[in-house]
C-alpha cells in the first residue's frame, strides 16, 4: 500500500515510497524450498517406520518453514521508507508498530554501505545522521541505496531554497535592509533550522550584494 496522503503536511509531496530490497525475503524463501525438497525426499525415499517418523519429521520442518516465511513476509509488507520534500519517515512493525521522522532540515549526513552481492543485486544498507536525539537512524535491504541518498540531498537542496525563498519573500530585498534579512536567518539559526555554516553562506551572499 502507498503511503497515506491524509499524513502529509499541507505542500508536501512524496517523493520515495519504498519496501525493502526482496533480499530480505531470501533466507525465508530458501529455507522453505529446502523443506520443500526434504519433504518430497521423505515421502518418496524412505520407507516402514522411519519413512513415517521422516515424514513427521518433514511435516514439522515443512510447517516452521511456512511460518518463517509468512513472518518474514508480513514484516516486509509493514515496513516502509518515504521521503517526502520535507521529511524521511520510516514505519515498521504490524502488531507493535514503531517509526521515525526526520525533518531534512536536521539531517547532516547520509551514508550507505553495499557489499559485493548487495551491489549487484541493487540493495544495500543506509545510514542517517541527524541533529535528533536518535543521533543516526541505520536502515537496512534499501533498494539502490546510491541513488536514494543522491535523492535525499537533492530533496534536502530544494527544501533549503524554499526555505530562504520564505524568509525573502517576493520582493524582499525591495522592502527589508540587509541588517533586517540577517537578523531573520540568525533567528533561523537559533531555531536549529539553518547551520552556522549555511547562515554564513546567505551572509556572504547577502554583503556581497
Amino acid at each position: 500500500m502507498p503511503f497515506p496522503q491524509k499524513h502529509l503536511n499541507d505542500g508536501e509531496e512524496v517523493v520515495l515510497d519504498l519496501r525493502p530490497h526482496w533480499v530480505y525475503l531470501a533466507p525465508a524463501t530458501f529455507f522453505l524450498l529446502v523443506a520443500i525438497v526434504v519433504g518430497i525426499l521423505a515421502a518418496v525415499k524412505v520407507d516402514g517406520d522411519a519413512g513415517t517418523a521422516a515424514s513427521i519429521a518433514a511435516l514439522v520442518l515443512l510447517v516452521a518453514a511456512v511460518l518463517y516465511f509468512v513472518y518474514r513476509y508480513v514484516n516486509w509488507v509493514t515496513t516502509m521508507f518515504v521521503l517526502t520534500t520535507d521529511r524521511i519517515i520510516t514505519r515498521r512493525g504490524w502488531l507493535s508498530k514503531s517509526g521515525i521522522e526526520i525533518p531534512l532540515e536536521r539531517i547532516n549526513t547520509v551514508f550507505f554501505n553495499q557489499r559485493f552481492l548487495e551491489r549487484l543485486l541493487g540493495a544495500g544498507d543506509l545510514s542517517i545522521e541527524s541533529a535528533g536525539e536518535r543521533g543516526t537512524e541505520h536502515l537496512t535491504d534499501i533498494r539502490k541505496p546510491a541513488l536514494v541518498q543522491r535523492e535525499i540531498y537533492v530533496q534536502m537542496e530544494n527544501n533549503e531554497n524554499r526555505k530562504f525563498d520564505r524568509v525573502r519573500g517576493p520582493g524582499a530585498a525591495a522592502s527589508l535592509s540587509t541588517a533586517e534579512q540577517l537578523e531573520k536567518l540568525h533567528g533561523l539559526v537559533q531555531q536549529g533550522a539553518l547551520t552556522p555554516e549555511q547562515y554564513e553562506a546567505e551572509k556572504a551572499k547577502l554583503l556581497g550584494s
